[in-house]
């Protein structure tokens, strides 16, 4: 098992998570972030830091392409170990259905 971030962090990217992370197992995009699957200690700590609820084990049903996408960009997007400020539209964002089809970029973000 591992923990993987899904569409709930899209636009949103508040780095809570990555602040508790042990093993800065995080990966920055230009929207949202990504967790490493082969790096992630299944801890679990991450989980309850997020607001957005995006952070989810990937043993919940239907998780198979939120796992994919965060092995492909985990590989290609910066690492990110420190907790930034989360977007001043993150607010907005929360809870909005449909945001990979609308907003999803490859692009990587800043990292550390």
């Amino acid at each position: 098992m591992t923990y993987v971030v899904t569409e709930d962090c899209i636009k949103c990217k508040y780095t809570d998570c990555v602040e508790v992370c042990p093993v800065d197992c995080f990966y920055e995009g230009e929207n949202m972030l990504v967790i490493n699957p082969s790096e992630c200690i299944d801890c679990g700590v991450c989980e309850p830091e997020c607001p957005a609820e995006a952070i989810l084990p990937d043993t919940e049903d239907g998780l198979e392409k939120w796992l994919e996408l965060n092995t492909t960009y985990s590989a290609q997007w910066p690492n990110i170990t420190s907790q930034k400020s989360p977007p001043d539209d993150a607010d907005e964002h929360k809870g909005e259905k449909d945001k990979f089809q609308k907003y999803f970029s490859t692009e990587p973000g800043e990292g550390d």
